[in-house]
């Protein structure tokens, strides 16, 4: 046979240059597995449709059982020179099964071969992040309810602005992850589509059974476009720039973890086990783990935006440059799955300094808006009452107190309306309490939240949102 499977019709070798720059196979070989599970579904459909016998596909089937087993026990040799996994699967199984072998790939093309093991690789990955995230979300549910006692400020423009349950932040993340889960299960839609049997890009004169195939192989829904088949990498756009938003999440919540943790806050103490020492400053304990997701997610980002830009002027069908599609796939499925299970096993393990997150509450005058929204429940217009209360603050801060801390007397001068129930008004629990408001910080909305959302992961199914549905 010819060194290479495809250089029948060239005169001159390969120049080992352009082996090296041309192979694939460091990346590549990852997706083994998969590229032996369809070529034995691609076998058994042939033998089915009397394109080869039983007995060749019994050969085939056997002489890829082994070549899996060699790969795995690390005894099967790789070499630039065979490009990439696909070719180094075949070669070799053609010295194991002889001319049967070079049936194999009667009806197919490495175009759709390798469309096929990049499906079957995100549809597995996908599966396995929705699974992930589902536990993040149940340890995010377990904080919260462990924290449902505990006042924080608020923030916007990172000032402080309204007192909040820290169970309420928290629970933000347990949303915006479960619009990750939503967005992962909608991407797994358009992974979990069978390109086996659209060969190079035109389809096959063979009889083949697609359908079969397909069950074989747990694919719901078969492409229709044979061109499309070979040529769509949107399901790698679709899955990054989910990984991307997911990524984003990882980060907003380490930056906060980060400043949470420093002096000046003092709200939160990360675990030893996930921080780390400086080497000059014996008394430093850094939040690295967090600074370290942080910035790897920029490289998610990098990922996604090399697969834009190696697909955005691709004229149909498939390219040479599509090669360039798993490195940034498989960092990214890699990075994110590391992100999260570092989360899983961190948040249990933080520290929560309930006394320094309360003290921070009491002042900064966090209960301003309150005083503006009792002066409105007495009749003033929200915008006269705002301006009272401006001014009003602009007193205390010149006398060094909070509102709360002013006397009635001090209060009339800015509106003559106020009564002495002010005081019971302005205070914490009142303030965070009355926040009664569908998706408020209210304890009794936060506590149904948090029941809610335990309903919901104790199924086993992470109930309708993973479904796209809401109530």
């Amino acid at each position: 046979m010819s060194e290479k499977l495809w250089d029948g019709r060239f005169s001159e070798t390969t120049e080992k240059c352009v082996e090296a720059f041309t192979s694939s196979i460091d990346i590549d070989k990852r997706l083994y597995a998969y590229d032996i599970e369809g070529s034995i579904a691609h076998c058994k459909m042939l033998a089915r449709v009397s394109i080869i016998t039983e007995d060749e596909a019994s050969l085939i089937i056997q002489g890829l059982g082994k070549i899996k087993r060699e790969i795995e026990r690390g005894e099967f040799h790789f070499e630039d020179s065979l490009e990439d996994i696909h070719m180094h699967i075949e070669t070799r199984l053609v010295q194991e099964a002889g001319k049967a072998a070079q049936k194999l790939h009667t009806a197919r093309s490495r175009n759709d071969q390798v469309a096929l093991d990049v499906r079957m690789f995100l549809r597995v990955e996908t599966i396995d992040i929705i699974k992930n995230l589902t536990e993040l979300r149940k340890v995010i549910v377990e904080f919260a309810k462990k924290h449902s006692d505990i006042v924080l400020p608020g923030y916007t423009h990172l000032q402080r602005a309204q007192p909040v349950l820290l169970a309420h932040h928290f629970m933000a993340y347990y949303e915006m992850f479960s619009r990750d889960v939503e967005r992962f299960q909608s991407c797994l839609k358009r992974i979990n589509v069978m390109p086996l049997g659209s060969a190079a890009l035109a389809g096959t004169t063979y009889p083949i059974d697609r359908e079969y195939t397909a069950e074989l192989l747990n694919f719901p829904e078969i492409s229709l476009n044979s061109i499309d088949a070979v040529a769509d990498r949107d399901f790698i756009l679709e899955f990054l720039s989910a990984a991307s938003i997911c990524m984003v999440h990882f980060s907003r919540i380490s930056e906060e973890l980060i400043i949470w943790s420093s002096s000046e806050f003092g709200f939160v103490e990360l675990s030893d086990s996930f921080s780390t020492g400086s080497s000059i400053m014996p008394q430093k304990k850094n939040p690295d783990v967090c600074e370290l997701v942080r910035g790897k997610t920029g490289r998610v980002f990098g990922d996604l935006i090399s697969a834009l830009t190696m697909m955005k002027s691709l004229p149909l069908a498939y390219n040479r440059d599509m090669q360039e599609d798993k490195e940034p796939m498989f960092n990214s499925v890699d990075l994110l799955k590391s992100c999260i299970e570092i989360y899983v096993r961190m948040l249990p393990n933080i520290a929560v300094n309930k006394e320094r997150m309360e003290s921070a509450v009491s002042s900064g005058f966090l209960n301003a808006t309150d005083l503006a929204d009792y002066l409105a429940g007495l009749g003033m217009p929200f915008r006269q009452a705002h301006a009272c209360v401006g001014k009003a603050v602009g007193y205390a801060l010149e006398k060094g107190c909070e509102l709360h801390e002013l006397t009635l007397k001090e209060l009339n001068k800015f509106a003559s309306i106020i009564k002495n129930d002010v005081f019971d008004f302005l205070t914490v629990e009142q303030v965070v309490g009355r926040r009664l408001s569908l998706g408020g910080t209210a304890p009794a909305n936060v506590n149904q939240a948090i029941k809610k959302a335990g309903e919901e992961l104790a199924d086993g199914e992470t109930g309708k949102r993973e479904n796209g549905e809401r109530d």
